[in-house]
């Protein structure tokens, strides 16, 4: 069920807002999107297959199988409609949202967790629209399982359930990254593609591994979502930063302090940059204060090499 109440869309996540990229995804062109399944290799992912899951009804159009006809919903509605169904293990994206304490910072427009989840909405309404089935998987504060639905229902239960994890109260739960990748592979729930999207600060010595487990059953690609402070140097100066309501000023003058210190605080995207990078998986940054929508194409809707 879908929260009532509704985040600023910098602090906390706005559902309104997340909803809203609906409109922005539905302008885009369809890039070819490739899955990989466990039995077969890697595959191409069809709009729309003949297996025996149903996925939901549209209007009929020209040369669509009158066998596939949805009755029911013709009666209904007046007009004809057809039942389209999604093939077994293709065309279903699991999306890992990192919901760790370090999500929550942000310098430039927004906090990185309300970051991570319009790039998460992006992703779900742009599989949706692709005919996938999409769901959802928080690790991190929250721990959560939202099992892959069929089209647009399934990218607005992805919304409301980023919602509804940002929402609410801080904890001392951890997660490491490798865990939640472990945890991921065994809940895989036949999707045949995920998509992880973190600031890299919950990885460890057992990342790189538990991200080769994952890629051996389906297709991954890496969201690295970070601070502007995080990507480059920062200009000379005194820089107030508050952490778990407590603040501090840090001053900032020579070149040396303004490096170590961008070097430290950037250390988690760096690493999760170059661990997508070394194991050759699509792969992108999005900084607090750009539209994530290009990006979440490129790493879901690009060709994949065989």
């Amino acid at each position: 069920m879908l929260q009532s109440n509704d985040g600023d869309g910098r602090t906390r996540v706005s559902l309104a807002e997340l909803i809203a990229l609906r409109t922005r995804v539905g302008r885009a062109k369809l890039a070819t999107l490739v899955s990989r399944s466990a039995r077969s290799g890697q595959q191409s992912s069809r709009l729309y297959g003949r297996g025996m899951d149903y996925a939901e009804s549209r209007v009929y159009q020209a040369g669509d199988d009158v066998r596939r006809l949805d009755w029911r919903l013709t009666a209904r509605s007046g007009k004809l409609h057809t039942k389209l169904f999604q093939e077994d293990r293709e065309g279903s994206l699991l999306i890992l949202v990192d919901t760790h304490a370090s999500m929550r910072f942000g310098t430039r427009v927004r906090f990185k967790s309300v970051q991570a989840a319009r790039s998460a909405a992006c992703a779900a309404w742009y599989a949706a629209r692709a005919g996938e089935w999409v769901g959802v998987m928080a690790f991190g504060q929250a721990d959560s399982l939202l099992r892959p639905q069929a089209g647009p229902r399934g990218a607005l239960a992805v919304c409301g359930a980023l919602a509804e994890w940002d929402a609410r109260p801080t904890s001392d739960r951890t997660e490491s990254l490798a865990d939640a990748l472990m945890r991921a592979n065994r809940l895989r729930c036949g999707a045949s593609r995920v998509l992880l999207i973190s600031d890299g600060f919950s990885g460890d010595v057992s990342t790189r591994q538990r991200l080769l487990d994952l890629s051996r059953h389906t297709a991954v690609s890496v969201l690295v979502v970070a601070d502007a402070l995080e990507l480059a140097l920062v200009p000379p100066g005194r820089y107030p930063l508050e952490q778990t309501g407590e603040r501090t000023e840090v001053i900032l003058q020579s070149e040396r302090q303004r490096r170590d210190f961008q070097r430290a605080i950037g250390a988690g995207p760096a690493r999760l940059g170059e661990l997508a990078h070394s194991l050759g998986l699509r792969w992108g940054n999005v900084d607090t204060t750009a539209d994530p929508f290009d990006v979440v194409v490129g790493v879901l809707g690009a060709r994949r090499s065989a």
